[in-house]
């Protein structure tokens, strides 16, 4: 394990940080989950300040855990506080150094370390320090060879890699730009930057967002007509005195206000103009405006050495008439400037502005002439310039007709050198002044039989399939005038669609064999063919044979290894162009060895466990096994182990000797063979070390069928891990200790349930651990605990409604009550202050107590007592308990009128009233009119009662009941009362005799079912209404057949509504639906007739039922006046008739 340490100690791993300029070590080779080492998010700037004042240097950082940051420079240290002060300021998670009073003596290179326990991060910022200088605010001026300061150095250009100068200006490059400074740049797609780059804009803007409020209009530098190089921008500043800096090629270049000096800048309001007077071949270069650190502004100036072959002429145009410029340059330039006075002038609806294939010819076209276009264009290349003036004249019927017959027609646009290669398209082209004239075209000055084209003022010569021959002068004459243009055919290499897929698809050999390759081609001779491989170029040696012909090239690769493997190339060039093809080469061979150092994971006195790393080359093909072998130190015999899955390059050996030593070696395997082997150095396996005790046991809770103990580990763990622990009890009184956990060692966390244990009896208990060598001595044990629940006080779980009980005589009384009580309590039940009777049973058990009376008399009713109590404390509960019986009738009622309009009523009283304390009596009267009974009084516990509103002519019916708990008693019936009216003999009225009715009825249907139409797949709802008493029987029939004990049908009758749902209609369910009620007294039936739509006509025809309904349909539409068409009946019986 120590060993192990120093392997890892000295272990470190460069990695690239994502921000340029920073250097990170990692300590560790494999970071744990979630961990990071530290990295830069922003790093320091270099700095340039004044002499005297403070300079800043500023840090943000990741990492996890969070890293610390340290400061230091190149030549001393920044210890001192009185010159350097580092803080971290929170809000904008920037970590601070600050230079208080910058001296010369401090300009240096100072560094930022950010350090945790997986690695550190470094990177470095300059300081530059210039000499006092004028008071803020005041413009700085010097001649143009003063150099002050030198600002941070663009990293220089990779291989492969895009120029950071081309990142720099497009970031301070409006879009429409991207294009022309891309091609500067050798940049023909710039698509896939756009991503990268708008991230460093807005990182770029995020600088800027510090010193400058508002910066847009960016110019970029351009030669004027003045003959000054001029760049500006729009810009307003937080901080008005904030120090502008320009800088050449990172050195400061000093400017004042003052425009006959070389570098000076003009501010007029928010505006900057920057100008470089008569700009020379070493004002070339970069140029970058920084507003304090932020950079603005950067542009390039090139200053190529260039000179006009053929300058812009003056034009003269007719107004709505085209005018063109046009240059020859001496070398090709992509892009040059065309002005008019000191405005520049860009491609558009306006001007059109071309350029040549070869770059030389530049082409300015004024669309639409107006007389404001009068005046002198330039045209700017480089620092060299031409001028020439157009003049637009107004149109008359008079200078019309002597301009057309002094001018004649004109060329627009003449004939331009072409180039075309073999088979491919080719098109001559020009452009007349007038579109009636009429040309001829020439060949080698004679006319030749070629596709020619007019369209308008326009002439296009055109060649479909160009050959060598077509190569020559060609002229084009109109009414005197001629243009003349070169047409060169050029033959390029070609390699044939087919030959380079099958060249390009790998070659797979076992290492000894040969590789071949043979790629057909064409084009012009002389050709060059080159072979490659991993751009190392192949010559003719032992093992290289190259073989080529006209129209074919081959190679040869005799007895390939596996370091052979790699990318093969052909390149095929002649005066005309190149072309390549890309093939490779895979040789499959065994493995390398597994590579070191091993790492060893465990070593246990029972077992050893190592991995390694995978192979460096697997051959070409995967590692399916490793096989393992083993040494045991001293000894010169090797074991073979066996054979593991690569996927997991690690070995575990439990067959080893405490404190042997033993040397491994490891082999890969793959489908070629088996590599070499890696052996490991020595592996001690562990000695018996056993564990120390752990704490004392703590008891964390106590009940009489649980006790739940905690433990700490030990503080000496043997040199291992604890796998376990053991947990022992003693029961009190014995010497004898019994191990709780027969299942096997406690795992995990060190608390444990004990739930082997009696109540009330007294235990101890200690702990053990266990680590690989095995178990050590048990802990010092714990007090006594004794297994009971916590003590408390009796409590009642019972419902309060559960406190009152009535109970009819002869019915079982049983009051249980619920409590929670500990230690189990003493229960005594009273009732009304009395012992209980001896025919009442008492249970108790040590959640409640039950009360049991097998057959309760009115003697028992009262109130019953329950008393529970215990060491802690007392409680008691009241239930009361009523035992009563269904009331007996009151004796005869008596009638007495004495007052008109009114009527007491008296009783002798319920033999139960003297038994009863709740018994009490209710009145009801039914009179002659209404013919029922009302309620006239209740809750009376007396034995009169005065009725009134008796009206006369009436007959009235008193009945008197007594009442208790258990109900209503038998009534008793009063005689009946006749209140008298005087009045004729012709107005007695007889009052029928009262019947009762029957309500019995057979069964009918109130509403039926009706017919219905239901599409294929959907559900179906059928419901019909009936009536009858007693309520009929229902049951519902499918083309005859019952479907109640169907389970594909959900049928339900609730309240007389009768309701049959198909959940999923198809072609069987079409057909007649019938329900047929019944009962004592009679049946009904009703039916309808279910059709679908949607049903295919074959699986329709497929069903009886179906078939019938087809055939109704065409006799229905026979007999009726809308009858089928032919041709739809004919259609229909050629279906129905085979079926």
């Amino acid at each position: 394990l120590t060993k192990r340490k120093k392997i890892l100690t000295s272990l470190t791993i460069n990695k690239r940080s994502r921000v340029l300029g920073v250097a990170i070590t990692q300590y560790v080779e494999h970071l744990p989950a979630g961990k990071s080492t530290p990295d830069f998010i922003r790093k320091p700037m270099a700095v340039t300040v004044q002499e005297g004042k403070k300079a800043f240097f500023k840090a943000m950082v990741s990492g996890d855990p969070a890293p610390t940051v340290t400061w230091g420079r190149n030549k001393g240290d920044v210890s001192d506080p009185a010159k350097y002060k580092t803080r971290y300021d929170d809000r904008a998670r920037e970590h601070i150094l600050e230079i208080l009073n910058v001296k010369p003596d401090q300009a240096d290179t100072y560094k930022c370390f950010a350090t945790n326990g997986y690695g550190r991060a470094v990177c470095t910022a300059t300081l530059n320090v210039t000499e006092a200088g004028p008071k803020k605010g005041e413009i700085l001026w010097c001649s143009r060879y003063s150099v002050v300061s030198r600002k941070k150095q663009l990293p220089p250009k990779k291989e492969g890699e895009i120029d950071p100068k081309l990142w720099e200006l497009l970031l301070c490059a409006p879009k429409k730009d991207y294009e022309k400074i891309c091609l500067d740049f050798g940049v023909t797609d710039f698509r896939w930057m756009l991503k990268r780059l708008n991230q460093m804009k807005k990182e770029r803007e995020e600088e800027q967002a510090k010193v400058v409020e508002k910066l847009d209009n960016v110019k970029q530098i351009e030669v004027k007509p003045n003959g000054k190089a001029e760049f500006g921008f729009n810009m307003t500043l937080w901080d008005p005195n904030s120090a502008i800096n320009l800088y050449k090629d990172g050195t400061m270049v000093l400017y004042d206000d003052d425009e006959n000096s070389k570098h000076s800048l003009k501010k007029t309001g928010t505006e900057y103009v920057f100008s470089i007077k008569d700009p020379q071949p070493e004002d070339a270069g970069f140029y970058q405006v920084d507003v304090e650190e932020a950079n603005v502004l950067t542009t390039d100036f090139q200053v190529p050495d260039v000179e006009f072959i053929a300058k812009i002429k003056d034009v003269k145009a007719v107004e709505s008439e085209d005018a063109i410029f046009q240059c020859v340059l001496s070398i090709p330039l992509n892009r040059i400037t065309w002005s008019k006075q000191n405005s520049s002038l860009e491609h558009g609806e306006k001007y059109e502005i071309t350029v040549s294939e070869d770059k030389l010819i530049h082409t300015l076209r004024v669309k639409d002439c107006k007389i404001t276009d009068n005046g002198a264009y330039y045209a700017i290349a480089g620092i060299t310039s031409s001028s020439a003036s157009l003049t637009v004249k107004v149109l008359t019927n008079f200078t019309f007709f002597f301009t057309v017959s002094d001018q004649g027609v004109q060329f627009v646009c003449g004939l331009s050198d072409t180039i075309a290669n073999i088979g491919e398209h080719a098109e001559l082209s020009c452009k007349l002044s007038n579109e009636t004239s009429e040309g001829r075209w020439y060949k080698n000055g004679k006319l030749d039989g070629v596709t020619i084209i007019k369209d308008g003022a326009c002439h296009r010569l055109i060649i479909d399939c160009c050959k060598m021959d077509d190569a020559a002068v060609y002229r084009f004459e109109a009414e005197g005038r001629k243009s003349e243009a070169i047409l060169n055919i050029q033959d390029p290499p070609k390699i044939d669609s087919d030959s380079v897929g099958k060249f390009t698809q790998p070659v797979i050999i076992k290492a000894g064999e040969n590789a071949k390759w043979k790629l057909p081609f064409s084009g012009g001779a002389p050709m060059n063919i080159q072979w490659y491989k991993d751009d190392d170029e192949l010559l003719p040696a032992l093992n290289v044979k190259m073989k080529t012909s006209a129209s074919e090239s081959q190679l040869l690769l005799t007895k390939c290894q596996r370091k052979d493997s790699g990318e093969v190339r052909i390149k095929i060039k002649n005066e005309f162009g190149t072309t390549e093809a890309i093939s490779k080469l895979i040789v499959l061979d065994k493995p390398t060895p597994p590579q070191g150092p091993v790492e060893i994971m465990e070593s246990a006195v029972t077992s050893v466990e190592f991995k390694w790393k995978p192979p460096k080359d697997s051959g070409g093909c995967p590692v399916t096994n490793y096989i393992i072998e083993r040494q045991q130190v001293g000894r010169n015999k090797w074991s073979y182990l066996g054979e593991i899955p690569s996927s997991n390059p690690s070995y575990k050996d439990s067959n080893v000797d405490p404190g042997r030593r033993y040397c491994y070696r490891i082999r890969a395997k793959n489908s070629e063979g088996i590599s070499d082997y890696l052996q490991t150095e020595h592996i001690p396996a562990g000695v018996l070390r056993y564990p120390g005790p752990p704490t004392v046991p703590k008891v964390v809770s106590v009940f009489k069928d649980c006790i739940n103990l905690t433990w700490c580990p030990p503080c000496d763990t043997g040199g291992t891990k604890i796998v376990g622990y053991n947990l022992e009890k003693n029961k009190k009184g014995t010497n004898y200790w019994s191990l709780v956990n027969q299942g096997g060692p406690i795992t995990g966390i060190q608390l444990y349930a004990v739930k082997d244990v009696f109540e009330g009896a007294a235990y101890e208990f200690r702990v053990s651990a266990i680590n690989l060598s095995g178990a050590g001595d048990p802990s010092i044990p714990c007090e006594t605990v004794i297994a009971r629940d916590p003590m408390s006080k009796p409590t009642s779980k019972t419902p309060k409604d559960f406190y009152f009980v009535v109970v009819k005589s002869g019915n079982t009384v049983r009051l249980y009550i619920n409590f929670e009580a500990s230690p189990f309590p003493e229960i005594s039940w009273l009732k009304d202050g009395s012992p209980v009777s001896k025919h009442v049973t008492i249970t108790n058990s040590d959640k409640g107590s039950q009360l049991l009376i097998p057959t309760s008399e009115r003697s028992d009713t009262g109130i019953y007592t329950i008393t529970v109590k215990n060491l802690v404390g007392q409680e008691s509960f009241n239930v009361e308990v009523r035992v009563t019986d269904d009331p007996k009738p009151p004796g005869p009622v008596e009638l007495d009128q004495n007052i008109p309009g009114t009527v007491t009523l008296s009783w002798t009283p319920s033999p139960d009233e003297k038994r009863d304390d709740r018994l009490h009596y209710m009145v009801s009267k039914r009179d002659s009119f209404k013919r029922t009974w009302k309620i006239e009084a209740d809750n009376l516990f007396n034995n009169k009662f005065t009725v009134v509103n008796i009206l006369p002519g009436e007959e009235y019916y008193f009945r008197v009941f007594a009442k208790n708990d258990m109900g209503l008693s038998p009534p008793s019936e009063s005689p009946i009362l006749n209140v008298f009216l005087c009045v004729s003999e012709k107005f007695k009225i007889n009052m029928p005799e009262t019947k009762s009715l029957d309500f019995q009825s057979p069964p009918s249907f109130i509403v039926p079912l009706r017919r219905r139409t239901a599409p294929q797949g959907y559900e179906c709802h059928m419901s019909c209404a009936v009536k009858g008493d007693p309520a009929p029987h229902v049951t519902w029939y499918h083309n005859n057949i019952c479907l109640n004990t169907n389970t594909n049908y959900h049928i339900t009758n609730v309240c007389g509504i009768c309701s049959l749902l198909i959940l999923r209609v198809g072609a069987n369910d079409t057909g007649e639906y019938k329900v047929v009620i019944e009962n004592k007294l009679g049946t009904a039936e009703c039916s309808m007739t279910l059709k679908v739509r949607g049903i295919n006509i074959y699986t329709g025809f497929k069903n009886p039922t179906f078939m019938n309904e087809q055939l109704e349909i065409i006799y229905v539409s026979l007999q009726s006046e809308e009858r089928l068409q032919q041709t739809e009946f004919k259609n229909l019986l050629k279906l129905l008739l085979p079926l």
